[in-house]
């Protein structure tokens, strides 16, 4: 059943365009820290908090997700633990459009997940 639902969510995390109507590049680690300070990043079965100091934490379903991020040469860095699997280290793309945040994995070649932020 957890094999299932990993596969579920991550097949929900299609590759997207990222639209014309205001989607900007997030590039400065400040800047990302003030659209997610004290927010929740939020998906359908997925609420995640970001901190300042490089702590990921939340749920995915109904299993727990830990982790840490760095901010490297543009990009959101990442390694995350979703109820005891390593989904490894990745550098991620970050769009903001309104109020939503867009992760796009392999420095924005692979696919993408868009959240909410709240």
């Amino acid at each position: 059943m957890k094999r299932v639902l990993i596969i579920s969510v991550l097949a929900a995390m299609v590759p997207s365009l990222v639209a014309a109507s205001g989607a900007r590049q997030v590039t400065d680690r400040s800047e990302f820290i003030g659209l997610v300070e004290g927010k929740t990043i939020s998906r359908p079965l997925v609420k995640l908090n970001v901190s300042p100091d490089g702590r990921i934490s939340g749920k995915g379903a109904k299993w727990a997700v830990s982790g840490e991020w760095s901010w490297q040469n543009g990009y959101f860095c990442r390694s995350l633990d979703w109820g005891g699997k390593d989904l490894g280290y990745n550098c991620q793309r970050v769009t903001v459009d309104g109020g939503s945040i867009s992760f796009t994995s392999d420095k924005g070649k692979g696919r993408s997940a868009e959240f909410s932020l709240r």
